[in-house]
């Protein structure tokens, strides 16, 4: 029988590149996000029988629930849950920076996961299956402009390693996934829309691709059951570290 994987978030980028790859291995996928034209282009084009659309709202719990309900029977015994949904809003420093945005970052980042992981604790400690959540180098590596988005991530990794230690002796693996710079719809959304800021940041970089990443995920994921990434960090050779600031005229 073949393994299920759900995944938050695969209507574009990670998410979308994720469900490609564990359909291409095997897996059965159960495939969440808002967009349902691109959900169902998904089931189109690898099967009923592979990928299972769900669209929801994931800040929707009420959603979310009847989501998990209609999953069908073969689709049902969840052996991975990777959390991926989430986004960074606004590049201006906190004292610039839209409430709104930071409220909607947290309640993406933060609330939807660990609501959505909460309800399927009981599913994969009985199957011994795994979590794979998808944090962020700004969890580490604090930047201008990065603020709530690299606070939501720390919590991401942070909660990882606790649930970790809290799923000790269950079998249950834990791995947080921390990518530096991918090229994917992800600054289009950050900065409302605006292609010509995406373009500028990733012109002459040669980032990662959504492509790098979902192998990545697929390796963690498959991986001997004894085995544990508790933290996976990486970055295109390109990005490094950035440095310290300092102001001198103050």
């Amino acid at each position: 029988m073949s393994k299920v994987v759900l995944i938050t978030g695969a209507t574009a980028g990670f998410g979308a590149a994720a469900v490609r790859r564990f359909a291409a291995s095997g897996w059965r996928v159960i495939a969440t996000g808002r967009r349902t034209e691109r959900l169902q282009a998904l089931v189109d084009e690898l099967g009923s029988r592979n990928v299972h659309a769900a669209a929801f709202d994931i800040r929707d719990t009420a959603a979310m629930d009847v989501a998990l309900d209609a999953i069908p029977a073969d689709f049902r015994d969840i052996d991975l849950l990777v959390n991926n949904a989430g986004l960074a809003l606004g590049t201006l420093p906190a004292q610039d920076a839209s409430l709104d945005d930071w409220n909607t970052m947290i309640a993406t980042n933060i609330s939807a996961l660990v609501t959505l992981t909460h309800r399927l604790l009981p599913k994969l400690i009985e199957r011994k299956g795994a979590i794979i959540n998808i944090s962020s180098v700004a969890s580490t590596y604090p930047y201008t402009g990065g603020n709530v988005y690299g606070g939501t991530k720390a919590f991401v990794r942070q909660f990882s390693l606790g649930l970790r230690s809290d799923l000790h002796g269950t079998g249950v693996r834990v791995t947080s996934i921390e990518p530096g710079m991918a090229e994917t719809e992800f600054t289009l959304v950050r900065t409302h829309g605006d292609q010509s800021a995406s373009d500028k940041l990733y012109q002459g970089a040669r980032p990662m691709t959504a492509e790098d990443i979902a192998d990545t995920i697929h390796w963690v994921a498959t991986l001997p059951p004894h085995l544990n990434i508790n933290r996976l960090e990486l970055m295109p050779v390109s990005q490094s570290f950035a440095g310290f600031q300092v102001d001198r005229q103050h």
